[in-house]
């Protein structure tokens, strides 16, 4: 569909995207009891590798990290294991990166581009590894606020 001034174009995009994630977002709210997912979702090793596959699937770490904020909100989902999927989540979306390289274009990204899939993916991962032990400190301290 073309709209003829790309501005508006690119403005309705995003309009229809927001409206998309709140109503996402809404829905997530209201799964609030998942007890028969507890061990899941209560365990923060999970919630990791769950925020990296939830990430592939949807290609999105917006949509992932707002089904995260939801469940947290709806009481479903622990503060550290939210924490958890999030790391997880930014690590999904530098897989994006390399499946969409080898998928759409040509295959693995090449000169710079593949440099900057690098350095992306590197910073996410020291980060993740990084943190990934202290969520549970992490989550204390947020939790003050």
């Amino acid at each position: 569909m073309e709209l003829g001034n790309p501005i508006i174009t690119t403005l309705v995009g995003l309009v229809v995207f927001y409206i998309g994630l709140k109503m996402f977002s809404g829905g997530m709210k209201s799964m609030g009891n998942l007890d028969h997912l507890s061990y899941f979702t209560h365990n923060t090793v999970y919630m990791f590798f769950g925020g990296i596959i939830m990430t592939l699937l949807w290609q999105s770490s917006s949509l992932s990290t707002t089904a995260i904020i939801a469940l947290v909100a709806s009481g479903a989902v622990p503060l550290p294991a939210a924490i958890a999927a999030v790391l997880g989540a930014n690590i999904g979306t530098t897989g994006t990166i390399w499946i969409a390289g080898f998928l759409v274009s040509d295959g693995m990204p090449q000169g710079i581009t593949r440099h900057i899939a690098l350095a992306h993916t590197g910073v996410n991962l020291i980060m993740a590894f990084t943190l990934l032990p202290f969520v549970k400190q992490i989550a204390n301290f947020l939790s003050k606020f």
